[in-house]
Parts: C-alpha cells; sequence; structure tokens
C-alpha cells in the first residue's frame, strides 16, 4: 500500500523529538497531514517541518504535560473542534524516568503516561478514527516489556521497588500491549484495527536530559543504537505494511511475537475503562 495521498491524516503524540519527529518527517515526505500533540517544540532550525506548518499539512497541538488530565482534556477537546478525521493514531509519546514519581493522580509516572494516557486518548478521539480512511491505532512499545518477571495493576500504580528501564518502564509497556490485545475484538466492531509495535533499539539520547537508562544501555545506545530513522520505520511499516490487517498483536522485529501475562489482558483493559470513566470522564463532567 502506498500512503502518498494528501488526503491521509495521521496524529501523532510526543511527534517533536527523537523516533516522533522521524516519523513525521518521514510522513510529511510522503505527503500525509499530520496532527502533532507535543508538550515540546519542533526544531526551529528544520526548514521542511517549518514550511510543512505554515502550510497547515502540520498541526501542532501543544499540552502542558500528557499526563496532566486538565491538561489533557484541554487539548483533545480542541482537537475534535478541528480536526476532520484521524486515519492513523500513533500513540508514540514517552520516555523512561531516572527515579520513582507519581503524576497528579496519584500513579506511577511511566505508568498513567504510556499505560493509561494511550487509553484515554483513544477513546476520545475514536470517533474521529472512525470518521478515517485506514482506521488504524499504533501503540509504541518495547521489548523490554520481556524482562517483566512479575505483573499486577499493584505493581503497576504503585511500585515498591525501582529499576531503571526494566523496573516500571518494561511493566509500563506490557500492560500497553496486554490492552491493546484485549480492546482488539471490541474495536474490531467499529472497524478498528490496533496492534503494538517495538520501534527497536534507536539512540533517542538528548543533550541536557537525563535519560533515566542503566548507565550501560547509555553507553551502548551512544556507541551502536541505530538512529531514531530506525524506529520511525517500524511504526510506520507496523501501521501499513505486511501486518495492517492484523489486530490486536504486538509487532517485534516486524513478526507477530508472543506476550508473556496474557491472563492478564483483561485485568489492564478493565482497569484501563475504570480510570478514564471514573477519573477522566467525571472530572470533566
Amino acid at each position: 500500500m502506498k500512503a502518498n495521498q494528501r488526503d491521509n491524516i495521521a496524529l501523532i503524540t510526543g511527534a517533536s523529538n527523537g523516533i516522533g519527529l522521524e516519523l513525521t518527517r518521514k510522513l510529511l515526505a510522503e505527503d500525509w497531514q499530520v496532527v502533532a500533540l507535543n508538550r515540546s517544540n519542533f526544531p526551529a532550525d528544520d526548514m521542511k517541518i517549518q514550511k510543512a506548518v505554515k502550510s497547515g499539512r502540520l498541526r501542532i497541538y501543544k499540552t502542558e504535560d500528557l499526563a496532566d488530565y486538565a491538561s489533557l482534556r484541554r487539548v483533545l477537546a480542541e482537537i475534535k473542534d478541528k480536526e476532520p478525521r484521524i486515519d492513523i493514531l500513533f500513540n508514540n509519546a514517552g520516555g523512561s524516568f531516572p527515579e520513582l514519581s507519581y503524576s497528579k493522580q496519584g500513579r506511577e509516572t511511566h505508568y498513567e503516561l504510556m499505560t493509561v494516557v494511550p487509553y484515554i486518548i483513544l477513546m476520545e478521539l475514536k470517533e474521529l478514527l472512525t470518521n478515517g480512511l485506514l482506521k488504524t491505532v499504533i501503540n509504541t512499545s518495547s521489548s523490554a516489556l520481556k524482562f517483566t518477571k512479575e505483573f499486577n495493576i499493584e505493581i503497576l500504580e504503585r511500585p515498591k521497588t525501582f529499576r531503571k528501564l526494566l523496573g516500571p518502564y518494561a511493566t509500563s509497556k506490557l500492560a500497553l500491549s496486554l490492552w491493546t490485545q484485549a480492546i482488539a475484538p471490541q474495536l474490531a466492531k467499529e472497524g478498528i484495527k490496533i496492534r503494538s509495535v517495538d520501534p527497536g533499539s534507536n539512540n533517542t539520547l538528548r543533550a541536557g536530559k537525563n535519560s533515566g537508562l542503566p548507565i550501560v544501555v547509555n553507553l551502548l545506545m551512544r556507541l551502536f543504537f541505530s538512529p531514531p530513522t530506525h524506529g520511525a520505520n517500524q511504526l510506520y511499516e507496523g501501521a501499513i505494511g505486511e501486518h495492517r490487517n492484523e489486530t490486536g498483536v504486538f509487532l517485534l522485529k516486524g513478526k507477530i511475537a508472543d506476550l508473556k501475562f496474557k491472563d492478564q489482558a483483561q485485568n489492564v483493559l478493565e482497569r484501563m475503562n475504570t480510570i478514564y470513566k471514573h477519573e477522566f470522564l467525571d472530572e470533566r463532567a
């Protein structure tokens, strides 16, 4: 399938840095329209990005913090008011943090940002997806999930211990892939396909920012990891490549891979739905 039609619209969270930035560049080069949901600004010296902004092919929606529900409600309402549809939703925003911390809602930050928030965004923008042509959701996951040794909701929300990368980060990515799997049959009834994709090993280090990675991983990343264009290509292929008709699957190195703790998938989905209905929607009412 060739994605070269100007009518195609992709929404990317975390579009201004790393993999999200390279995915934005790739889609714009293929004549897509891109809706960017960011906390930070795009590079001011990227003339192609700035030209796309001026032409309206790149439309930017800013939020102070995706994991702050008040800010998230505001920006999602703005998107729903201004955008006609979404063909592909890339739930890509995330990151690894250097120490244990909690969101304004009182849940561990990795979990809030990379497990709960993508569900809220999906639910809030589902109508725009049903209006779209491709009706596809891609959740950025990670191969780090395979290192998860213990898994339940309590560990996700308030972990007793913290390990960089292989602790809450890995567990949150596993939870994301689990609810992706669990929700797929429900979304299929509305014509929406959803997949979680590992973008591979990418050097996404940023100057002046604590990566939250173990020292050895930090060093390996600088020396051996691929540039973020690799991750962007993995997400792109996960969206419109050979598995475009699959739903609920986890793609690892371009292949469908199994998930650990699959017996917990429905529990995670139910917890996502409870948070969405009783915290996000109730506060809005």
